[in-house]
C-alpha cells in the first residue's frame, strides 16, 4: 500500500483515548520527541493562532522551527511546517512509509496492542520529521484536550493554555472545569504555564494543578497594558505593555478584536523562553504578532471581479461568537454567510451568534463523510429562530456562487473542511 494510503485508511479508527500507542510508536522510532526542544499550547479556541504566532516569533529570533498543527485546511503537509513552510510532499511521504514499517513491526512483535489511529501515526510523524530537519525548536499545537492527546508524551520547557469552553463534550466532559482538567493535562513539572483563560471556574482547575507539579502559573493578562488605537481592514492596531518591555504600538497581522488576547498570550510565552535563556529578542517578539499568518481564520479572500469571501473555520459556539463579534463591527449591515459543520457538532449552537449578521444563509457540506447535510443545518437555523432567506447547496463552490448572487461580500463559516475548500478554490496557493 502507498504509505499516504495507508495513512488515510487509519482516519476509519476514528479517536482513541490514551497515550499506549503513541509511546510505544516513539519507542519504536527512538523517541525523536527528545530530539528537540518544545513548547506546547492548548485550548478551545485560539491555540492555533497562538501556535502561529510563538513560532513566528521563534524563527524572527534566528531559530529552525518546527510547528505541528491540526487539521489540515488542504494539504496534509500544512501539519508539519518547518521554518515557516510545510514539508515537502517527498519527505512527508518517506516518514509515512517509516512509520508504517515500524507499526507493522510493533503490531508483529506484539508491542503495539491495537491498530493507531490517524492523528497518533500523523503525530509521530511530525516528531521524526521534525528531527530529520534538525529544527532547533518545535510547537506543538495540542489536538484534542490535553491529557491524552497524543502530543503529550512530548515533554515541554514551557506551556499555554488559551481559552476553556464547550467543545467536544464526548471525549473532555460536559463542564468547563472538567474540560479545563482535561486541557491541563499539558503541564509538565516545573515549567512556567501562561493562561490566557480567566473564567474562574477554569483558572482553579489549572491552578491547582500547576501548584501539584510545582509549575508556574503566568496570567498571560497580569500587568499587560493592550489598548487598541483603533482597527485597520479588521487588524488590530494596539499599544502593548507587558511587565518585562514595552513594544509600543503594533498592528497585529491576524484580524479579529479576540486575536488582541491571542498576541498577549503569545507574547507572554516568548517572554517566558526568553526568561529560560533561549534567544528572544523584543524585535522577534514584535515580530510575531506583526507578521503571524493562520490562514482560514478570519481570512478575507479578494478576487479580481472585486467580489470577497471572509473565511472562518468558526465550528463551534465559542468560535461563532468570535466571528459573530467580528462580523458586527466590520459589517454591521450584515452579509450572506454559507455555513456547514460536521455531524458531530452543536449546529443550532454554532449558528445562533451569527444570525443577527446575516441577511441571507446557504448551507452546504465539505467532501467528507463526517459532514452534515445542508437540510438539517437549514432546519436548525429555523428551530434557532431564522426567519430570512435561506437554500441549500451540496457542492461548496455553487454555494459561494449562490450567496454572492446577494451581495458582493460573503462569509463561509464552520467546518475547517468547508474553509479548507473554499481557500482551495479560490486562493490556491493558501
Amino acid at each position: 500500500m502507498d504509505p499516504l494510503a495507508y495513512l488515510f485508511s487509519l482516519e476509519k479508527l476514528g479517536i482513541k483515548s490514551g497515550l499506549d500507542n503513541i509511546r510505544t510508536i516513539c519507542e519504536g522510532l527512538g523517541n525523536p520527541q527528545r530530539a528537540w526542544p518544545s513548547a506546547v499550547v492548548a485550548g478551545t479556541n485560539g491555540k492555533g493562532s497562538v501556535s502561529a504566532m510563538v513560532e513566528t516569533g521563534l524563527r524572527a529570533a534566528g531559530l529552525r522551527t518546527g510547528l505541528y498543527t491540526s487539521p489540515h485546511l488542504t494539504r496534509l503537509e500544512e501539519r508539519f511546517a518547518v521554518d515557516g513552510l510545510p514539508v515537502p510532499t517527498d519527505e512527508m511521504t518517506a516518514a509515512a512509509a517509516t512509520l508504517r514499517a515500524t507499526v507493522a513491526r510493533l503490531r508483529a512483535d506484539g508491542r503495539l496492542a491495537t491498530e493507531p489511529t490517524f492523528f497518533e501515526v500523523t503525530t509521530a510523524m511530525g516528531f521524526e520529521l521534525f528531527r530529520r530537519a534538525r529544527v532547533d525548536f518545535v510547537v506543538l499545537e495540542v489536538g484534542l484536550g490535553g491529557r491524552s492527546d497524543a502530543t503529550t508524551v512530548a515533554t515541554p520547557v514551557a506551556a499555554a493554555i488559551t481559552t476553556i469552553d464547550l467543545d467536544h463534550e464526548r471525549f473532555l466532559g460536559h463542564t468547563i472545569a472538567a474540560i479545563a482538567a482535561e486541557k491541563a493535562g499539558v503541564i509538565k513539572p516545573g515549567i512556567p504555564v501562561v493562561v490566557g483563560e480567566t473564567k474562574p471556574e477554569a483558572v482553579a482547575v489549572i491552578e491547582r494543578a500547576c501548584l501539584e507539579l510545582r509549575a508556574g502559573m503566568v496570567a498571560a493578562g497580569a500587568g499587560v497594558r493592550a489598548d487598541v488605537a483603533r482597527f485597520d481592514e479588521g487588524a488590530a492596531i494596539v499599544d502593548l505593555s507587558t511587565p518585562a518591555r514595552d513594544y509600543g504600538r503594533l498592528r497585529l497581522s491576524l484580524r479579529g478584536r479576540h486575536q488582541v488576547q491571542n498576541a498577549v498570550v503569545a507574547v507572554r510565552l516568548l517572554e517566558e523562553l526568553e526568561r529560560l535563556g533561549f534567544p528572544m529578542q523584543a524585535s522577534a517578539i514584535a515580530a510575531a504578532v506583526r507578521s503571524a499568518r493562520w490562514p482560514g481564520r478570519l481570512d478575507l479572500v479578494s478576487l479580481p471581479d472585486g467580489r470577497t469571501v471572509l473565511c472562518d473555520a468558526a465550528h463551534n459556539p465559542a468560535g461563532a461568537r468570535v466571528l459573530g463579534d467580528y462580523l458586527r463591527e466590520v459589517h454591521p449591515s450584515g452579509l450572506p454567510i454559507v455555513f456547514g459543520v460536521m455531524k458531530d457538532k452543536d449546529a443550532g449552537g454554532t449558528l445562533a451568534p451569527l444570525l443577527p449578521s446575516a441577511t441571507h444563509l446557504v448551507f452546504t457540506r465539505a467532501h467528507t463523510d463526517r459532514a452534515m447535510a445542508p437540510e438539517p443545518l437549514a432546519e436548525a437555523a429555523r428551530r434557532a429562530g431564522w426567519r430570512g432567506p435561506v437554500e441549500v447547496e451540496d457542492e461548496p463552490g455553487p454555494a459561494l456562487e449562490r450567496a454572492w448572487r446577494h451581495a458582493p461580500a460573503v462569509c463561509a463559516a464552520g467546518s475547517i473542511f468547508l474553509v479548507g475548500e473554499v481557500l482551495a478554490r479560490w486562493q490556491p496557493n493558501t
